[in-house]
């Protein structure tokens, strides 16, 4: 696989005059790094100051052939330190806060000296250094960071209540250094070295001290401020050859109460104290969201009255930026379309998730529930028996980018259909606080299950609500992918029936179809494009009704109507063809916004069409006749209204109002001489002269109301050239 090499890349090194520093510095500089060498040259309890130590190692990397500079700032003025890598180099790349002394005594011995000096080195000039380069790195899109801990803050140490206080700060300190950065390609991890080192050259056994060279450690820091490593935020013990990374574990431990109105009793405590502290099944923490979602869902279950049982693993539902990505890919995003780069980047500076993404929580806990499958009594309703007819989702809060959601499932309505049941389930998916975030609602069609002597309406469901009785404002489209059911079912839905040709056809296809999720997360990511310009936080509601599948490989349109900060949408198959009118995958459905905002005209993405049919050439080059010989327009006189139809729809209407030399798209403000309708195909092959004006009235592909004598007179602009 190569060299990891550091080819322009700066590195600043902090006490890098002798020890584990020296031996980061000079691996740097032999891989290609331009290097500053920081020494204060003080002695290990902090005293004195001597540029030797900087200078010496300097010498050293540049005997080699390598590029140095030294530095002989205290860290607690990490600016002055960082702005010698600038001055030399013009950036910084990667920092490793190496630095430290030692102020060795028992507890009740530490002056408050002691304290200070220790912290301030430690804690506070790793702070102030790694202040110092982050814009850089922010502004760069790329930065590492190493912090040194010890043993002794990990696991504690006598004699070194100063030292290991200030070590385990540092992690704290390089765990928010790392959420802060991860946007920014900025990396944070803490190295845990057990060295020789002047710290420790009259404090460890002579054999021990021998076999702790600092060498052996270097080349994990090095590789852990490579760019090839993603490692972030975690903790890694070295020494003697040896790496492993520590970890914060956490038991399952137990509820103290069974009911949300119930206290904690210290004989509570006391009778748990074994559950509480027996990490036999205990698990890795890595974010405070982990820290806190099994509190969540233990207190969600004694919201429920349930002391918890009421929370099962699938409620909880635990993501990371790579899922929101995944899903973005499986519901059609591209890097075709430059404003959806943010849902498929993790360190864009706007990176979020679809909306759509978040009924994938929801969904999990409602299909592994029992809630639909015992929603009737006396009935036992099995998932081949399950189809999916609706769905509402609203966002209420925040929407995360990574951590643990809680969801709660309950059925709040079952009506009788006769040939099947209507179950009605509500989930409410919660954050680590408890604060609700998002509602859904799903309606399911249980086949055979009807006919229990229930009410066959209901009044809980969201209902769907009719699109505007006139043209869309707005059309896009965009073909689906062959694998994109296969893409898709790995956010979640794994159903056999989406990608095995053998399941397709038990269930009645000739071959898998498209998630109807999927299809929802397409038609939403679309009209987010056409009236939110992609951005997601605009989003607010959706409600759909599933009704025909998709097969994958086949072309989505989705029409548009907008009335205020609603848009109503409907979305069709374009590849069918065996009506008149391509049929409904997704009618009644709308999208709410917070607020509106589009192009006018919606710009499509190039692996999106915008409506855009073969006729609009003509029109163009129309536009362009009428601009060069205005008056030859207004000699025709007359307002002409064209009904453009593809597959038996309208699509689209142009007006030539050659009163005044003006063709533009869309209806004239009072009423035209002449309407005329046709297919976008034929009209392309009337003006190629391909296909006669009389000879398609007479056959009924052309149907002209209004004053039709006027309409020869438009002969000569309808004849374009053949590379229309």
């Amino acid at each position: 696989m190569g060299d990891l090499r550091f080819d322009g890349r700066v590195v600043v090194v902090t006490g890098a005059g002798a020890g584990l520093g020296r031996a980061y510095a000079l691996l740097f500089a032999s891989r290609g790094a331009k290097v500053v060498v920081n020494d204060l040259g003080g002695g290990r309890h902090g005293d004195g100051s001597s540029s030797k130590a900087a200078d010496s190692v300097v010498e050293e990397i540049k005997r080699n052939g390598g590029s140095a500079v030294a530095d002989y700032n205290s860290v607690v003025e990490g600016d002055k330190i960082v702005k010698t890598a600038i001055d030399n180099f013009g950036r910084i790349d990667v920092l490793v806060n190496n630095a430290g002394i030692l102020r060795d005594k028992s507890l009740v011995n530490i002056s408050d000296q002691d304290w200070d000096l220790v912290h301030a080195v430690h804690l506070k000039g790793s702070f102030k250094t790694t202040q110092a380069a982050f814009p850089y790195f922010k502004k760069q899109k790329y930065g590492r960071v190493i912090m040194t801990s010890s043993n002794a803050g990990i696991y504690g140490n006598f004699g070194q209540a100063n030292y290991s206080a200030a070590k385990m700060g540092l992690v704290g300190l390089a765990s928010t250094i790392a959420i802060e950065g991860n946007k920014y390609n900025t990396f944070c991890n803490v190295i845990v070295p057990t060295a020789a080192s002047r710290l420790t050259e009259d404090i460890l056994p002579p054999d021990l001290y021998n076999e702790l060279r600092p060498e052996l450690i270097a080349p994990v820091v090095a590789y852990l401020c490579h760019e090839s490593c993603q490692e972030n935020g975690s903790i890694i013990e070295s020494a003697a050859g040896w790496a492993g990374r520590c970890a914060i574990i956490r038991a399952n431990g137990s509820l103290l109460r069974s009911r949300i109105a119930d206290d904690v009793s210290v004989e509570n405590v006391r009778d748990r104290w074994t559950k509480i502290t027996d990490v036999s099944d205990s698990q890795i923490l890595g974010t405070i969201q982990d820290a806190t979602g099994a509190l969540m869902a233990s207190l969600e279950g004694l919201k429920s009255g349930d002391g918890g049982a009421g929370v099962d693993e699938s409620d909880i539902y635990q993501f990371t930026n790579r899922d929101i990505i995944l899903y973005a890919l499986g519901v059609g995003a591209s890097l075709s379309n430059t404003n959806e780069l943010k849902y498929l980047y993790e360190s864009h500076e706007n990176f979020e998730a679809l909306p759509t993404f978040y009924i994938m929580p929801a969904m999990q806990s409602l299909m592994s529930s029992n809630s639909i499958k015992t929603a009737i009594p006396g009935k036992d309703i099995g998932l081949e028996q399950i189809l999916h007819g609706e769905h509402y989702i609203e966002v209420l809060g925040e929407m995360p980018q990574d951590g643990q959601l809680v969801s709660k499932t309950r059925v709040v309505e079952v009506m009788d259909k006769g040939s099947g049941a209507a179950i009605v389930a509500e989930v409410e998916t919660f954050d680590h606080n408890g604060k609700l975030l998002f509602r859904n609602q799903c309606v399911t069609f249980a086949v055979g299950a009807g006919n229990f002597g229930g009410s066959r309406t209901g009044t809980k469901v969201v209902p769907c609500q009719a699109k505007p009785n006139r043209n869309p404002d707005a059309s896009l489209s965009q073909k689906t992918t062959v694998d994109q059911a296969a893409l898709y079912r790995l956010s979640g839905d794994r159903n056999p029936l989406h990608i095995d040709p053998n399941m397709a056809q038990v269930g009645g296809f000739d071959r898998p179809i498209l998630h109807g999720l999927c299809t929802l997360g397409q038609s939403v990511r679309l009209v987010l494009t056409a009236f939110a310009s992609s951005e997601a936080s605009l989003f607010k509601s959706v409600k759909a009704r599933f009704v025909k599948p998709v097969y994958p490989g086949q072309t989505l349109n989705v029409d548009m109507w907008r009335e205020g900060n609603r848009i109503f949408f409907e979305t069709t198959v374009v590849e069918t063809k065996q009506a008149p009118v391509r049929k409904s995958l997704i009618p009644g459905a709308y999208v709410d916004l917070k607020s509106v905002k589009v192009q006018t005209p919606p710009q499509a993405p190039s692996n999106m069409t915008a409506g855009n049919l073969r006729s609009d050439a003509i029109f163009e080059f129309i536009i362009e006749q009428v601009k060069a010989d205005p008056n030859k327009a207004k000699s025709i006189g007359g307002v002409f209204l064209y009904n453009i139809t593809k597959d038996g729809k309208q699509a689209k209407q142009w007006t030539m109002d050659l009163k005044n030399a003006k063709v533009f798209q869309g209806v004239p403000d009072g009423k035209p001489n002449t309407t005329l309708t046709i297919s976008d195909e034929d009209f392309l092959l009337m003006s190629e002269g391909k296909l006669n004006p009389q000879t398609a009235f007479m056959k009924g592909k052309l149907k002209v109301t209004g004053n039709i004598m006027m309409a020869q007179k438009l002969a000569p602009l309808l004849k374009a050239n053949a590379k229309l």
